[in-house]
């Protein structure tokens, strides 16, 4: 088995239970830790035999572009999306951190996150 860990990718979305972060939107940022069975890919040296981690950025950008109140739903969408599309994959985990949340009393946080795994 191996773990593929793609971390930091960088996505502006429209994110949030406030109406104006649905229309302003804001910075995320999202990690993805992968299990998969690398045997194959260790010997032959092509892409074909593992998961191309362009093709998951790509996944993730898609499923970030889709609105959502909760960072848990976000998550959750994109856990799903990376089973249907890679199928080997064993076990996903993925953090997803809203940058500079918007708070009802104007109070400040660098960040909040979710990490759900399956």
């Amino acid at each position: 088995m191996g773990l593929i860990e793609i971390e930091g990718m960088d996505f502006f979305a429209y994110h949030g239970c406030f109406k104006e972060e649905r229309v302003i939107g804001t910075r995320f940022t999202v990690d993805a830790w992968l299990t998969t069975d690398t045997s194959e890919s260790e010997t032959s040296d092509e892409l074909k035999h593992t998961v191309n981690y362009q093709a998951v950025y790509a996944l993730i950008r898609r499923e970030m572009e889709q609105h959502s109140h909760l960072l848990e739903h976000v998550a959750k969408r994109v856990i799903d999306a990376l089973y249907r599309e890679f199928p080997p994959l064993t076990h996903v985990k993925i953090k997803v951190s809203k940058l500079n949340p918007a708070l009802a009393d104007g109070g400040k946080i660098r960040q909040v996150s979710v990490t759900l795994e399956r």
